[in-house]
């Protein structure tokens, strides 16, 4: 059954996206050559703390493994679920994507973008380009009377006619009092299929494109998702909130109480 948000569970995810979106701007500011994945997900926790939230993907449980980072940082091959390490170094010609889950006063906020550093090759921009496109078109179909399908279907045909790939293994999915609630979003799919969208549903829409086949595997670490040909992979999501004027996105940047406190990586 698909949660549908009351006024006050509206509110609460506002401020939730809110936290998240600044979280996320701050971070892709701070990205550089030279800089660890380590040293951006402490980043990305200090933020998170100063804002009075808490990350919701550390511990975040999976069978019998828990995600041990606070941020989910993603390099280049790697699709989504990477975590920060002190021998990962970004590089010139690197993209990086970044995934950020909060919680805030018990409700998620869920949104992440990928950024090139510096100069990267076309094919890699065109990617960059069309999967936030798709991610736009996707949310465009976030219209009341329609169906879930739609938006899987925007997101595909956008895609595949720019000559890239979905993901099929990962989809976006509700998001409210928890990280993954109903209904799930595929990135592929027909019109005309699936739930039927109704007003005060919170979707975290977020297509994952990769440059060559759309196949996926898990590293050893049990998180790590990349592509299979060690192709490039972006990332782009929005939580929105449906209503009877259309479509709302949650995570843009609005005006939240500043971090509590600063700390060296943002001062270095």
């Amino acid at each position: 059954m698909i949660p549908i948000k009351n006024r006050e569970g509206v509110a609460r995810m506002r401020e939730s996206c809110a936290v998240a979106a600044a979280v996320l701007a701050q971070m892709k500011e701070q990205v550089r050559p030279g800089l660890t994945t380590f040293d951006l997900d402490q980043i990305g926790r200090d933020l998170i703390a100063g804002y009075g939230a808490r990350s919701a993907c550390q511990g975040y449980a999976h069978g019998a493994r828990s995600y041990p980072a606070s941020t989910c940082i993603s390099v280049n091959e790697e699709v989504v679920h990477g975590i920060g390490s002190i021998r990962r170094i970004l590089r010139e010609g690197d993209i990086v994507s970044l995934d950020i889950v909060v919680e805030f006063n018990g409700y998620i906020g869920d949104n992440a973008a990928t950024v090139a550093i510096g100069r990267v090759a076309p094919p890699v921009a065109e990617l960059l380009r069309v999967t936030e496109r798709a991610l736009y078109l996707g949310i465009e179909q976030a219209q009341v009377g329609h169906r879930i399908g739609d938006i899987s279907h925007a997101i595909q045909t956008y895609v595949e006619a720019h000559g890239f790939s979905v993901v099929r293994e990962m989809v976006g999915h509700g998001v409210g009092r928890k990280m993954h609630e109903e209904p799930q979003i595929p990135n592929f799919g027909r019109r005309g299929r699936g739930d039927v969208i109704k007003p005060g549903m919170t979707l975290a829409i977020e297509p994952m494109v990769n440059l060559g086949r759309h196949e996926i595997r898990t590293l050893a670490d049990g998180w790590t998702a990349v592509t299979i040909d060690g192709q490039p992979s972006a990332h782009f999501e929005h939580t929105v909130l449906t209503t009877d004027n259309g479509p709302e996105i949650l995570t843009v940047p609005r005006t939240v109480p500043a971090p509590a406190s600063q700390f060296s990586p943002l001062n270095s």
